[in-house]
């Protein structure tokens, strides 16, 4: 599979932070840090969409996903309300994180924090037909537990 070029540009509010990158050979995500200017305390409950700081350039034929940490999911609740949150290839804005507090307690976001996980994946564009009729299966319009697992 092709490796696409993803590429950084740093805004006024995420100077001094860390590039997103991998953390290990085996990672599959790139953390991305809080471009916030004061610490953020998320109230249980709370959604924040935090700023990064940062706006991309992806090569076409490829998006970028925005994903919880685990250990931040785990130990403390938190996550992200659209996960994965989706970044298009022709998105030029700031990445923002929209995170909510599940868990009991306040959770303060400190600058520079690594908040969620970016994975870039390819894109699959479907082709489009109506029909008045789709061909029939076993199934039909089972769902939502229909098929008892």
């Amino acid at each position: 599979m092709k490796q696409p070029l993803i590429k950084f540009k740093f805004l006024e509010n995420g100077k001094g932070l860390e590039v997103p990158h991998y953390q290990t050979e085996g990672s599959s995500g790139m953390d991305l840090y809080a471009a916030v200017d004061n610490a953020k305390t998320l109230e249980p409950g709370e959604i924040y969409c935090v700023p990064t700081g940062i706006a991309m350039e992806i090569e076409p034929g490829f998006e970028a996903q925005v994903r919880p940490r685990s250990g931040l999911a785990l130990k403390f609740g938190l996550s992200i309300v659209n996960a994965p949150g989706t970044i298009d290839c022709d998105y030029r804005g700031e990445v923002g994180v929209i995170m909510i507090n599940l868990g009991k307690d306040p959770f303060v976001i400190e600058r520079g924090m690594r908040i969620a996980q970016l994975v870039i994946q390819p894109v699959c564009k479907a082709k489009i037909e109506v029909l008045e009729d789709l061909t029939e299966t076993s199934r039909g319009a089972g769902g939502f537990g229909h098929t008892g697992h």
